[in-house]
């Protein structure tokens, strides 16, 4: 008679555990991994969108931006979907807001009169 192979045998059944703890074991690795899914990936990502709602929220014209294509401009006029950046030299550009990426702000110069003390 030919031997039956190891994964065609039916192994014993294991003495279960009072209380359903076998069900409770094989949920916890599924349910761990939702857990660190959430914190590593969703939670960031959810905050990265709410900065980013933000910002573009409290863009104002004269502001210096960067959109997702790589060009700079200051923003020439706003609207509620749109924006007008001023790319130099005359160059006018329309945009969708959702697609600035970040917002450059002038800096505060120093008056001329100020002198370093060294």
């Amino acid at each position: 008679m030919l031997p039956i192979p190891m994964f065609f045998q039916q192994a014993a059944p294991a003495a279960a555990a009072p209380g359903g703890g076998d069900m409770l074991m094989s949920l916890m690795l599924p349910i761990g991994m939702i857990v660190i899914f959430y914190f590593l990936l969703i939670r960031p990502q959810n905050q990265r969108m709410k900065k980013h709602r933000a910002m573009i929220a409290a863009v104002k014209k004269g502001d210096t931006v960067i959109t997702q294509g790589g060009i700079i401009g200051r923003i020439f006029k706003l609207g509620d979907d749109e924006v007008t950046i001023d790319t130099g030299e005359g160059g006018k550009l329309r945009i969708v807001r959702s697609m600035i990426v970040d917002v450059k702000n002038k800096p505060d110069q120093a008056p001329a009169n100020d002198v370093k003390e060294g």
